[in-house]
């Protein structure tokens, strides 16, 4: 898995990443956006472009922010909630639009400002 978005897209979600991408690798939740590790190109142009810098190589990640590695992977292969079957891979975020749910941990995280701040 190359990139990770991580904790600080949470509730953010500013798309500049999903419009970067050259292989539209990059997933819309409910409250934040997932990397699709096998669409992934490794190109690195999505981290760039996040102004919120919640995007990072995998092996990058804060010690404190790790676990995203682990959930981003767990959105594409375990059914999320609602959902009977995972989203696996389907060659593009374009092609299914928004899956409009999160994985469980970040539906547990507490809602967030658009600045940031815990509301």
């Amino acid at each position: 898995m190359p990139y990770v978005i991580a904790e600080a897209c949470v509730d953010i979600t500013d798309m500049s990443c999903v419009e970067e991408c050259p292989v539209d690798c990059i997933y819309e939740g409910d409250r934040k956006l997932y990397i699709h590790p096998g669409e992934c190109i490794d190109c690195g142009a999505c981290e760039v472009v996040c102004p919120v810098e919640a995007i990072s190589m995998k092996r990058a990640l804060p010690d404190d922010q790790a676990h995203h590695a682990e959930d981003n992977e767990r959105f594409f292969t375990q059914p999320l909630p609602g959902r009977g079957e995972p989203i696996g891979s389907p060659g593009g975020a374009r092609k299914i639009g928004p899956i409009g749910v999160d994985t469980e941990m970040v539906h547990g995280l507490p809602a967030r400002s658009a600045d940031g701040v815990p509301r």
